[in-house]
């Protein structure tokens, strides 16, 4: 080797060393759940990423409420990279100028379409659906074909069994409300006939609002409960608590629930943050995410466990007719809709 192609490649074996030393010395903190998903990133998918660059990755745990406070309160100096939170909240997050456009990647492209925000300024890392689960016992013992509808909520015959997620507090509670003011002829914009009609036709049946939808086990193996919005992910659970559950797609359709991930503007590390976002949606980590974590991939080209097969490709049979709530509509109205919820539903 000649003294100049020496000097060539140690200086750019130096290269590679200082590259790889100032990866090593980064770290990236991302806000997201705690629990479960926190569990899962943590110790299986952050690993991927923090071995193929050398960057080191921090959860920031708290609920999306938790996290877009931050956000809002960090604004001129972000303190996290990416940051994790519910759709909804998610869109507003946008709104309020807090998220960096992601940059084109394979794995972005690969994700459903619904899970493309905004054209890019975020992207579903999960996915979920709320539609209706019910009780297998109380309805073998009675007879009852699965539920079909989200005009199931309104059968006599769930008089008093009948259990429902307050909207104000829950997702779960506005989805079915949106969906039930859609089978009315309402929409996003429209929920006078959502409003018109609950009381009278769904409110009839329901036993009890509930803040969270942490009281639905008990409920159900008290006998309480009958029919109530839920998702397949929380099906699952109850089943693996031993819990006589199912889930049923309503014919209108599902209501698509994710949580989506954002670049957080004006962070510290721009691209580092960008590499990991890409990376989070790609094959391996949601595959990683899955198998852990019972997380469902919003990258379509994820595989499953065999374990794991049966419920994902239900989920993407479901898919089929979900639909995605109009977000922009609902947090301009939500404050709005939560007085009136609490003056005409829940007084």
């Amino acid at each position: 080797m000649t003294l100049m192609k020496s000097l060539i490649a140690a200086t750019s074996l130096l290269a590679l060393s200082a590259s790889v030393a100032t990866a090593a010395d980064k770290t990236l903190y991302v806000g997201m759940n705690g629990g479960t998903m926190e569990k899962t990133y943590t110790e299986k998918v952050f690993p991927l990423f923090e071995k193929e660059t050398g960057v080191k990755v921090v959860v920031v745990p708290g609920t999306s409420t938790d996290i877009l406070a931050k956000m809002q309160a960090q604004k001129e100096a972000p303190q996290m990279h990416i940051a994790f939170l519910d759709d909804g909240l998610m869109f507003r997050a946008i709104g309020m100028d807090l998220c960096e456009r992601l940059q084109p990647s394979d794995s972005y492209r690969q994700l459903y379409p619904v899970a493309q925000i905004k054209g890019g300024m975020a992207a579903g890392v999960n996915m979920g659906m709320v539609g209706l689960a019910y009780n297998k016992k109380m309805f073998a013992e009675n007879k009852w074909a699965p539920p079909s509808s989200w005009l199931d909520m309104t059968d006599p015959k769930f008089k008093g069994k009948l259990v429902v997620q307050s909207a104000p507090s829950s997702s779960f509670g506005l989805h079915a409300f949106l969906m039930f003011n859609r089978t009315q002829g309402g929409s996003e914009a429209d929920v006078e006939p959502g409003f018109k009609n609950w009381k009278t036709k769904v409110g009839t049946n329901v036993l009890e609002y509930i803040p969270s939808s942490s009281k639905i086990s008990e409920m159900v193996q008290t006998g309480e409960a009958a029919l109530f919005p839920l998702t397949p992910t929380g099906v699952g659970a109850l089943k693996e608590k031993g819990i006589d559950v199912e889930y049923a797609q309503p014919k209108e359709g599902s209501v698509v629930l994710m949580v989506g991930e954002c670049a957080i503007k004006n962070n510290s590390e721009p691209e580092l943050t960008q590499k990991l976002a890409a990376f989070l949606l790609s094959v391996p980590a949601q595959e990683a995410a899955m198998q852990y974590g019972s997380q469902i991939p919003s990258n379509r080209q994820a595989k499953a466990t065999p374990d794991k097969q049966a419920e994902l490709e239900t989920f993407q049979a479901n898919m089929a007719n979900a639909t995605l709530v109009n977000w922009d509509v609902i947090n301009e109205k939500r404050p709005e809709w939560n007085d009136r919820w609490n003056r005409e539903v829940e007084r």
